[in-house]
């Protein structure tokens, strides 16, 4: 009975421990060209958030200004509405059949005029506020072109840097891409794990005298012995990294660069 074809190519655990250290230090190359970006993607992210901030800060100042505007002409009205009812009540006060209706008018010819006077104060106090969400109109307006050329600066730099480095970047994901399918699933995952959680982006390191090359804790002799093998996946026990020889990892470096 004829076997089924195997759909993966087995690998031994020291080509395993090739491709994670050339893995590693692919991905590395990509951590040093996003270092080179620096913060320029976060600033360009915040300048372009603090814009809409201002561009919504504007219309709300616009809509501040238009309801004050009518206000205004609001208590225009109301004046020259009193001041026609002044004048009316002034005509009706020279035919007054006796002291009480012209009492009575002269009242309301009082509280006409206190209603103007009432209104050209409000009419003082919208056009001074009128005036403050005009200047605060105009200083956010300028902070906003301001914040605009910045953004513009900012944007070339990135682009710049991006452009500089793209073909570059583009490359080294696809070698990884390229690596990763060498080795099993699993071992990616754990991979990609121990990044994230390393400070440094290192997954796998090499033993340098005697110690982790991640976090410098003294390794026994009997488990150097075990990592120079490569029978197997080590781990350091204090960090988590995989370990590899630094014969390996001379290899890597030499087949890398």
């Amino acid at each position: 009975m004829a076997t089924e074809p195997k759909t993966e190519k087995e690998i031994t655990v020291e080509e395993k421990l090739k491709a994670l250290y050339e893995l590693q230090k692919v991905d590395s190359k990509i951590d040093e060209i996003k270092i080179l970006r620096g913060d320029l993607p976060l600033e360009v992210q915040d300048m372009e958030d603090e814009i809409v901030g201002l561009n919504t800060r504007l219309e709300n100042y616009e809509t501040e200004i238009a309801q004050i505007s009518t206000m205004i002409t609001g208590k225009k009205v109301e004046i020259e509405e009193a001041k026609i009812k002044i004048e009316r009540y002034k005509e009706q006060q020279n035919n007054v059949r006796n002291n009480r209706e012209f009492d009575n008018l002269s009242k309301e010819i009082e509280f006409q005029t206190l209603e103007i006077e009432l209104s050209e104060k409000r009419i003082r106090e919208f056009t001074a506020s009128l005036e403050n969400k005009k200047n605060e109109k105009n200083e956010t307006a300028d902070k906003l072109s301001e914040r605009k050329l910045d953004l513009n600066q900012k944007k070339a730099e990135l682009e710049d840097i991006v452009s500089e480095t793209k073909q570059e970047e583009e490359k080294l994901r696809e070698r990884a891409k390229k690596i990763e399918s060498m080795i099993e699933t699993r071992l990616v995952t754990a991979f990609k794990r121990i990044r994230k959680n390393a400070r440094n982006g290192l997954a796998v390191v090499s033993v340098q005298r005697d110690a982790c090359g991640g976090c410098f804790n003294k390794i026994p002799a009997q488990r150097q012995l075990d990592i120079r093998s490569r029978k197997k996946i080590i781990v350091c026990e204090y960090c988590g990294r995989i370990l590899v020889d630094l014969d390996l990892a001379g290899e890597g470096d030499a087949k890398v660069n």
